[in-house]
Order: structure tokens, then sequence, then C-alpha cells
């Protein structure tokens, strides 16, 4: 059936007079599956995701890298009280917005991006932005990507194995990453603690700031090889099965959610 299918379509829009036709087609489907839904928290599917995960936190540990002005950290915190949310956010601006949020809704804020190695590295954000959620590590990312003018900041660079040891963390039940490209070096940082099974549940996005990064999706798939895949759609998760080039390579907005398999049966995804 899906043989004819395709023949029938091939014979019908096999043509350049529906190449703008083909290209909607394509970025429909996309959206249904999962990708450029980035207008809002309910229609990324994150809202659906904080409803199910915090199910499972109770007492657990929260690790937000990239946490801006802390909107993802205060959601769980309202949600769950008693969850123990370390927030990261390198931007000097930014983080005094996140700092008033933590003390609002009682986590911890911390300056600081993380990374795969302990040290300083320029932060850069648009030129005409008093701190804004595309700031990166790569200055392409707003130059180039963004095509705009930028300025940088010396930033402090930790790694999530460094901070696990120094607060005697045993367990993470979510590792979230929204880091505009960085989301590899991140993973690369906390290799140790992915390697010893502490860390539960790992919510990182994919998208076009993966090719100013050059990260293909299998580099963190390879690093995440105990762990299953999900992609958000509004209201569910849907797995991703199998790695396949042609499903998984795509950079364009997409929120995934990675569990480790060994503790699967925990929560109801």
């Amino acid at each position: 059936m899906k043989t004819v299918a395709l023949a029938f379509y091939r014979t019908l829009f096999l043509r350049k007079s529906f190449l703008e036709f083909n290209k909607f087609i394509f970025r429909i489907s996309l959206r249904g599956m999962g990708m450029l839904n980035y207008e809002n928290d309910k229609l990324s599917g994150e809202m659906s995701f904080l409803g199910r995960i915090t199910k499972g936190l109770k007492n657990g540990v929260v690790l937000d890298v990239g946490a801006n002005e802390g909107a993802y950290s205060s959601t769980i915190a309202n949600l769950i009280p008693s969850a123990k949310i370390y927030a990261f956010e390198p931007h000097p601006v930014t983080f005094q917005i996140l700092d008033s949020s933590a003390k609002r809704f009682d986590y911890v804020a911390i300056n600081s991006a993380c990374g795969d190695k302990r040290g300083k590295l320029k932060l850069y954000d648009y030129q005409s932005s008093e701190g804004s959620q595309h700031a990166s590590l790569y200055q392409d990312v707003i130059e180039g990507l963004h095509k705009s003018a930028s300025k940088n900041w010396d930033v402090e660079v930790t790694t999530i194995d460094e901070f696990v040891e120094l607060n005697k963390i045993k367990s993470i039940t979510l590792l979230k990453i929204d880091t505009e490209g960085n989301e590899l070096s991140v993973l690369k940082g906390a290799s140790k603690s992915i390697q010893n099974g502490i860390v539960d549940v790992i919510h990182f996005e994919f998208n076009s700031m993966n090719v100013v990064s050059k990260v293909f999706f299998k580099d963190i798939y390879d690093l995440l090889s105990n762990y299953s895949f999900y992609r958000m759609l509004p209201n569910d998760l849907v797995s991703m099965g199998e790695y396949s080039a042609l499903y998984w390579e795509i950079f364009a907005y997409q929120n995934i959610v990675a569990v480790n398999k060994s503790v699967a049966d925990c929560y109801t995804l």
C-alpha cells in the first residue's frame, strides 16, 4: 500500500512546478512530528512534560542548565516545592532576574555556564539586547545564524561532574539543557555522572544552533547509549525508536527527552 501511495504521489507531484507545495508539505509534516512548535510552552510540549515528570520528582534533584530568567525552574518549584533545583545562567544581566526568581521560589541560582571543562569562555548576545534567550558561547549563533551584531562577556564555566562532586549529589532526577548549541559539551562535562547511572531524565533542545557547533544528533545518541529518546508533542511524548539519520538529523527546533533505560519503569512518559 505504501509503495502504491508513493508511486501515486510521485506521478502527481514529482515535478518542478510543485516545489513550493512539496516544501509546504515538508514543513507541516515536521510540525506533526514534534518539530518547529516553538510558539509557546504548551505547543512545544514542555508544559505537558513538566506535568508528567514532576510526579516522579518528590525530593529529587533538578539541574537547569541555561536557565535564562528561570521560567522552567520556577514552574517545577511551583509544582513540586520539595524538589531541589539548581539553575545555571552565565549571562550577567539575565542572571539578576533569575536570582530574583530563585529567591522567590526557593531554589539555587548559579551564575555560570556548563561545559566539558572548567574555565572561562566568552558569551555572545545581541548588541542591542540586555539579555536574550539566544545568548550563546558560539559567536556565529548571533552573527551568522541570526544575522546581528554581537557583544560579549567573559563568563565562568563549570562541569556537571564537578558540581555533582562538590555538592555530594547522589542522583539527578532531571537534567535540562538549553544552551544554544552547547548541549553536547554540557553532556560531555556530565559523562561521569551519566556513566555512573545517576542521571534519570535529560531534556534538551536540538536545532539549527547545532549546525554552528557542528554537532550531529548521532554524537549525542552515542554519548547517551543507555538512554531511550523521545520527541515532545503538545500533550505526549513519541518514541524516536532506533537511530536513523533521515528522521533524527533534522536541524530544526525540537524538544528531546532522553530517559535512562535502567529507571524507565519509574516514569510514566
